[in-house]
């Protein structure tokens, strides 16, 4: 919502002014070139020619119960009702590397989402659930290699095609040290396993999604829209540097760069 302090001097929460009346005369000059066409650079007007018209995006709904089993269930009634796609919720014990038997742990196992401490939990949290038929998210970022490592191990006995495997992992740190919290490594050896996640995908995995660049939880922590926006690309940037500096190929592991926003009403933003 704007905010006003004058009926004649308007901004908007960034800090963005805003007129009271807009004609064609307020358009910019390079207007056509900034929005192109859709399926085109700069992509302003989207990625596909004819955006969700032709084909819808994955609808997901965001699960994880206290156990392997439960949320089990879970996921098999989401897809017996429709949805296309699994998206998991892990426990803050196992975001930051804690078993569940950990002293550390104790009043969170479960608390937030599903506890994963083994091969054996995952294959129970997909028991039934044919991998190469689905594709899962995993809100997972601190201990994203290893959550990936079992998930792909999962599908790998139940005779899945890792060439065709979907699914994205958050594996986005650099926001979890500026909005969120649940980091373990500095940022160096933590970028070092972001890159090493986007080499072995691109080899092994090409249809995975390595990361879900996010401003959600930045919005979520007080920022703007145009500060969202900002630290977001900005934690982007990082992310591709850090992986040419690797001597990853850009043309490849960029395809599978992908970005999580709040999705707000701000017009002007």
């Amino acid at each position: 919502m704007p905010t006003s302090t004058t009926d004649s001097e308007r901004t908007t929460s960034s800090g963005i002014e805003v007129q009271p009346v807009y004609t064609a005369a307020d358009q910019p000059a390079e207007l056509s070139e900034r929005l192109g066409e859709p399926g085109q650079y700069p992509f302003t007007r989207g990625v596909y020619p004819t955006m969700y018209r032709s084909r819808l995006w994955t609808m997901r709904q965001y699960a994880g119960f206290s156990t392997a089993e439960a949320s089990n269930e879970r996921y098999k009634l989401l897809l017996a009702a429709g949805a296309r796609g699994l998206s998991v919720a892990f426990d803050l014990p196992t975001q930051i590397g804690y078993d569940a038997d950990d002293p550390m742990a104790e009043g969170e196992v479960g608390k937030v989402g599903v506890s994963i401490c083994s091969i054996e939990d995952m294959r129970r949290l997909f028991d039934g659930i044919s991998l190469g038929e689905v594709t899962t998210s995993m809100t997972i970022n601190a201990t994203a290699p290893i959550l990936l490592a079992l998930y792909v191990a999962v599908a790998k006995e139940q005779g899945a095609d890792l060439r065709k495997l979907g699914g994205t992992i958050q594996n986005d740190i650099l926001k979890e040290y500026a909005a969120r919290g649940t980091y373990i490594y500095p940022p160096r050896p933590s970028m070092r396993f972001i890159t090493d996640v986007f080499a072995w995908c691109a080899d092994e995995l090409p249809r995975w999604n390595t990361i879900s660049i996010s401003g959600y939880h930045i919005r979520e922590a007080g920022a703007t829209a145009a500060q969202e926006l900002a630290f977001t690309l900005a934690d982007g940037i990082a992310y591709v540097q850090a992986a040419l500096d690797a001597g990853l190929d850009v043309d490849v592991f960029g395809a599978r760069l992908s970005f999580f926003f709040n999705a707000h009403n701000n017009l002007f933003e």
